[in-house]
């Protein structure tokens, strides 16, 4: 019990703290998020021998396609995706009117080596809307298409100080305040960590990662996290008295001076919930009265579906140390590559060393689960399918930094010449159906059928001719 701020005092606190958070201030809000893509589009279609304005517009309809699908994908998983990619084509993807809310920035198109025409895209998308439509056709179609995730674990620590006494004097945590939130989120069955527990586990980490040789690597308090999100809460109050003169009696009442209520994604390190918006007219005179006010309050403050809507499209932000790239151009068109790969939401940049590290910042979305297994389907086995070899290689995934080494005996030439003439390594990991909307010539099909023979292989038992003579060429090859 502490002793120094009365018991009454500290509950009052956790009050407010009910009162605010059930206000507007978690209401639920359209959510959106910016994406970087590439758009595709086969010049050499017989489509366009007449209107080459149909291919431009047929390369920026799929940029925005791709944009979606990205976002698509911070809410499915890759291999659903490609399963029901026909369903979510006709549902989601070709409603880019309704679901991107501008676009920030378009490249100037050109045509590759590849055979591809191309174009850049960074544009903003309406993250919940994508989320209802998911649902709804879960719903209509009996599929499970959103992830299902782990339940949350969450940490708590909640302040208080008297605004009376020194300011240099520290706040002191409630644990009454933290006992009674952690009681209310234990019945969404979620896992609750005290502030304490998760800075221990922090460091733990860093130790570990020192330990392995990894000392050079940067890591972050909230990319190392050991919960999903973080609840603090300060207050400062003081106290008012009043002496009756009729019968002596002197009545003491709490009120709040100022106060902050901070709720963190631990996996993005965005602050999801800040307030500091004094609450009007509160005042408590004893416990019976704060409880009660608890009581009423307790099942208006964080939802399930507050914290549940934040872990659905889990982004998070890491260092990509490429190790080994031997020119600066390589650099940049390793960049394009990452910036049409579907879990990378944006892509830039930093640093270029040649003798060493160069460094690329990366918005990255994906489960919260098997990050390393992650990274290696996702990043580094699309682009050596691009290349036809091991020429990435992922070395470590820890925190916030992943580094990754490149080796190749090709001089600088040779290197730009596969880089440049094979399909961009998003195509990879594309679905079948996405390939048959794109792909209108036999030559184009033959490069794309080596790194990705399987949905290329799926085309041509559907009949689709180019896919059926690129997979006859490559086995008579």
């Amino acid at each position: 019990m502490n002793t120094r701020y009365p018991r009454n005092l500290l509950i009052a606190f956790f009050a407010i703290f009910c009162i605010v958070l059930s206000g507007n201030g978690l209401a639920a809000t359209a959510r959106t998020v910016t994406v970087s893509a590439e758009g595709l589009a086969d010049p050499d279609s017989p489509l366009y021998e007449k209107d080459k304005g149909k291919l431009i517009d047929d390369l920026r309809n799929d940029a925005k396609r791709q944009v979606i699908e990205k976002a698509v994908g911070m809410l499915v998983s890759g291999s659903t995706l490609v399963e029901n990619y026909e369903l979510i084509e006709d549902r989601v993807l070709t409603q880019s009117a309704g679901l991107i809310k501008n676009v920030d920035k378009w490249s100037e198109p050109w045509r590759g080596e590849d055979g591809f025409m191309h174009i850049l895209i960074r544009a903003e998308v309406y993250v919940s809307e994508i989320q209802d439509s998911l649902q709804a056709m879960s719903k209509t179609s009996r599929i499970e298409l959103l992830k299902q995730f782990d339940n949350p674990t969450i940490s708590i620590a909640i302040f208080a100080k008297d605004a009376e006494r020194d300011s240099l004097v520290e706040p002191e945590r409630s644990p009454i305040a933290e006992n009674i939130l952690m009681e209310h989120l234990k019945t969404f069955g979620y896992r609750i960590k005290s502030e304490e527990v998760s800075d221990k586990l922090k460091l733990e980490l860093i130790e570990r990662s020192s330990l392995n040789n990894q000392a050079d690597v940067t890591l972050s308090a909230t990319q190392q996290k050991a919960s999903d999100f973080s609840i603090t809460g300060e207050a400062k109050f003081k106290s008012n008295s009043v002496t009756l003169q009729a019968s002596g009696v002197t009545i003491t009442k709490y009120v709040l001076t100022s106060w902050t209520v901070k709720c963190t994604n631990n996996h993005t390190g965005e602050n999801i919930y800040v307030n500091n918006k004094i609450p009007q007219k509160k005042s408590w005179a004893d416990e019976d009265a704060a409880l009660a006010d608890i009581g009423k309050l307790i099942g208006n403050e964080f939802s399930k579906d507050f914290f549940e809507d934040h872990l659905m499209a889990p982004s998070r932000i890491f260092n990509l140390e490429l190790l080994g790239l031997p020119d600066y151009d390589v650099a940049k068109i390793v960049k394009k590559e990452l910036i049409g790969l579907r879990p990378v939401l944006n892509v830039d940049l930093r640093d270029f060393n040649s003798d060493g590290l160069s460094l690329y910042e990366i918005e990255f979305s994906g489960s919260r689960g098997d990050f390393q297994g992650l990274i290696n389907d996702t990043l580094v086995y699309p682009l050596n399918r691009k290349l036809g070899s091991r020429y990435f290689k992922l070395d470590s995934a820890q925190g916030g930094v992943v580094r990754v080494s490149f080796s190749s005996d090709d001089d600088i030439d040779r290197l730009m010449e596969k880089f440049n003439g094979m399909p961009p390594a998003s195509l990879a990991n594309a679905a079948p159906q996405r390939l048959k909307g794109l792909i209108h010539n036999e030559e184009t099909m033959k490069k794309v059928a080596e790194i990705n023979p399987e949905a290329v292989a799926q085309l041509a038992k559907s009949g689709d001719s180019n896919a059926s003579n690129a997979i006859k060429a490559i086995d008579d090859f």
